[in-house]
């Protein structure tokens, strides 16, 4: 009775569902006057933390992110897919492989489970602008066997 009593209050404690159906708290990535991105972990079992350097409509070809999470997975390959909507209509979706085995492009590719990966540079895109709006954005990194790493749920404002 005592380990079953432990292992939920282990679960309550962990899981967000636990604490009354309350999600993971809402964070800021950034916030400028006419730029806010939120965002939330939708991953039941941990939230983890995101911060953008520079929260401009331009965004310039190489921004500098600041990432961090403990892993309950190992990584042997890790993939990003995003979708982005707006009044729930999709815009985009992309996928894009971070850590493939005979390539990997950053150095916490091959971490293990329990390890923490803080990731502090820049994230290479073409650069383009913001338009006025607000988007939804689902953010989804997983290992090679579809197992999530982390999931967040982003809110784009701009005007």
């Amino acid at each position: 009775m005592q380990v079953l009593m432990a292992a939920f209050l282990v679960c309550t404690l962990l899981s967000p569902q636990g604490r009354g159906g309350e999600a993971w708290p809402t964070h800021t990535a950034c916030r400028d006057e006419s730029l806010q991105v939120l965002y939330q972990s939708c991953d039941a079992l941990q939230d983890f933390g995101l911060s953008v350097d520079q929260c401009l409509k331009q965004v310039k070809p190489n921004i500098n992110i600041r990432f961090g999470i403990i892993l309950r997975e190992d990584i042997k390959e890790l993939f990003l897919d995003i979708a982005l909507f707006s009044k729930g209509l999709s815009i985009l979706n992309f996928s894009y492989p971070i850590c493939e085995v005979d390539q990997p492009k950053f150095s916490f590719c091959g971490r293990r489970k329990g390890e923490q990966i803080s990731y502090a540079g820049p994230v290479y895109n073409s650069g383009f602008e913001i338009p006025e709006g607000e988007y939804q954005v689902l953010l989804q990194l997983y290992t090679q066997d579809r197992s999530t790493v982390a999931c967040a749920n982003a809110t784009i404002l701009c005007s």
